[in-house]
């Protein structure tokens, strides 16, 4: 058997109660970034809307820990989290680099390749962590936090979910991985819009949430202010994620691969008994 043909190794294998945790905190993730659009002028949520987010926010940090936790418990052992700590400290390192620089960010490249290798599960708790620890090391702490984390365990979760995980490999799997990355880099910068943009005083700009406005109103003024604040940090992102997977993506997703055959993720860890 050939090392393509060899199953890839995976450090977290999600349960039923993680797919069940993840699709919680999922579905509240969701409801919290687009009740702008569904709910009703005369809601209590719209009356208040400036206090909607800081809710919402303090929501997804507990499903987030709940999330962790449940995957934690279902098979994150000891070399996954040395792993886990490695990227998210090497992630959170990488965040700065591109910081205030039309949306060059190296670390989402590191994530979505992360995922890629160390599937889903894994995935999820490392996007969350690393833009935790990122968010910490840059003072870019707010309520809009917990929704960069949401946003960044969503894409490299995805990335875990591609094709092909035991046979794609070479060319073939860089272009896939960029095929990805294009769309993704666009969304997360949809996503973290989506949790700043209701903060908007209404009053301030005509593309700015209207609490008293139909859906397809707010609907129009949320693409116009995507494309007016946001659409530059997205095109740069994804160019950044396109250049860095054809050019460092071979070295990066044999070294990911070769460490996770050395650690022997789905093997237990044993001790020998002492002679005599």
């Amino acid at each position: 058997m050939t090392s393509h043909d060899t199953p890839q190794a995976r450090a977290v294998r999600l349960g039923p109660r993680s797919i069940a945790a993840l699709t919680l905190v999922s579905a509240v993730g969701v409801a919290a970034l687009v009740w702008p659009f569904f709910a009703p002028p005369e809601s209590a949520v719209v009356a208040h809307s400036q206090d909607a987010p800081w809710l919402f926010a303090c929501l997804l940090v507990l499903l987030v820990a709940i999330v962790a936790a449940t995957i934690s418990e279902s098979g994150l052992g000891p070399k996954a989290v040395a792993m886990l700590g490695v990227l998210a400290a090497a992630g959170a390192a990488l965040r700065p680099i591109g910081a205030g620089t039309a949306g060059l960010e190296p670390m989402f490249f590191l994530m979505i390749l992360s995922g890629r290798v160390l599937g889903p599960g894994f995935g999820f708790v490392l996007g969350s962590l690393s833009m935790f620890a990122s968010a910490l090391l840059t003072g870019g702490v707010g309520p809009w936090m917990p929704f960069q984390m949401l946003a960044m365990g969503w894409i490299t979760m995805g990335a875990g979910l591609l094709p092909g995980q035991d046979r794609l490999r070479g060319r073939a799997e860089r272009l896939l991985l960029c095929a990805y990355g294009i769309p993704a880099a666009f969304a997360y910068g949809t996503v973290t819009n989506l949790a700043g943009w209701t903060f908007m005083s209404s009053a301030a700009s005509n593309i700015s949430f209207g609490g008293d406005l139909p859906a397809l109103t707010n609907l129009a003024r949320f693409v116009a202010y995507v494309l007016a604040t946001s659409l530059g940090w997205d095109l740069g992102r994804a160019v950044t994620t396109v250049v860095l997977t054809l050019t460092l993506g071979p070295v990066i997703l044999r070294a990911l691969r070769r460490a996770t055959r050395r650690a022997a993720f789905e093997s237990p860890v044993t001790f020998d008994t002492p002679s005599g």
